[in-house]
């Protein structure tokens, strides 16, 4: 499969601030783009977008305007077609500037990670009215959610923005190490039935339980998101260095290409590429 990598990060600690790794010892140190392009080269990766690393609040806005000048160009033959930057719908001050400023800077996609601040933050008439705005301004949001969070939290969002178009990351967080397949499925299956979501394959190996992540355990998840959403709604991430907790990248992407195996070639497509291209426009 030729793959565009719709969720890289990087860690560059010199210029930013990631506070959430200091706990994560496999995350130790920097991930640059030459350490990305060493290990997809000959994988079928041959571009990648952005994603915002979840970096502390000072830095979030230092961070997209300093990867706005990587986008556009190659590093080891990866090409950064644009990013998706942080954002932080639930404070007014600012964000109309913001909004206005990520317009300047590759920007292709919005996000806040939800799953790490309380369930309210998305609940605010001032989150949803600025997320409608960022529907207006025509820019995707990818949504992180915890399984549990998927309905109760999920779709009274959804149902708030039914202009916006999402991206609902890391396959819905499903738990699979405590085996919460049932709250899992009853969320995905909500979710999916807004016909302005599509799903991120990524990040489901992380949720294995240590050294656990293999195609036999996460099959009938994938499984479930191919039937709720299908091909033209699902778009392929890779979500390294977080990526080195389960299968690592090159693990996780060659589960990708069994996981996706029985699919037609123009199905593959569409995950591999068709629907990054169409939902984020690069």
């Amino acid at each position: 499969m030729d793959l565009i990598d719709t969720h890289q990060h990087l860690i560059l600690r010199k210029r930013i601030g990631y506070g959430w790794t200091s706990d994560v010892p496999i995350l130790a140190g920097d991930f640059t783009r030459e350490d990305y392009a060493h290990l997809v080269a000959g994988t079928g990766v041959r571009s990648t977008i952005f994603m915002e690393t979840g970096v502390d609040d000072a830095d979030y806005q230092t961070e997209a305007r300093m990867v706005a000048g990587m986008v556009g160009t190659s590093v080891g033959g990866v090409a950064m077609l644009g990013q998706i930057a942080g954002v932080r719908p639930e404070q007014d001050a600012g964000f109309d500037a913001w909004l206005e400023e990520v317009a300047g800077l590759a920007v292709v996609g919005l996000r806040r990670i939800l799953h790490v601040v309380p369930d309210e933050v998305s609940q605010t008439e001032t989150f949803r009215a600025n997320l409608r705005k960022i529907g207006r301004a025509g820019v995707p949001f990818d949504l992180n959610f915890l399984s549990r969070q998927l309905i109760p939290i999920g779709m009274p969002l959804l149902r708030a923005c039914p202009d916006q178009p999402f991206i609902l990351d890391h396959c819905g967080v499903p738990d699979v190490a405590a085996g919460d397949w049932e709250v899992w499925r009853a969320g995905i299956d909500a979710i999916a039935a807004f016909p302005n979501v599509v799903v991120k394959l990524s990040g489901i190996t992380t949720y294995c339980a240590p050294g656990t992540a293999s195609v036999a355990l996460v099959r009938p998840y994938v499984d479930h998101l191919l039937e709720a959403f299908g091909p033209d709604r699902m778009l392929w991430g890779g979500d390294w260095p977080v990526v080195n907790l389960g299968a690592g990248l090159p693990g996780w992407i060659g589960m990708t290409g069994q996981l996706l195996s029985a699919l037609s070639a123009d199905e593959r497509q569409s995950i591999g590429q068709g629907t990054a291209r169409r939902v984020y426009g690069v």
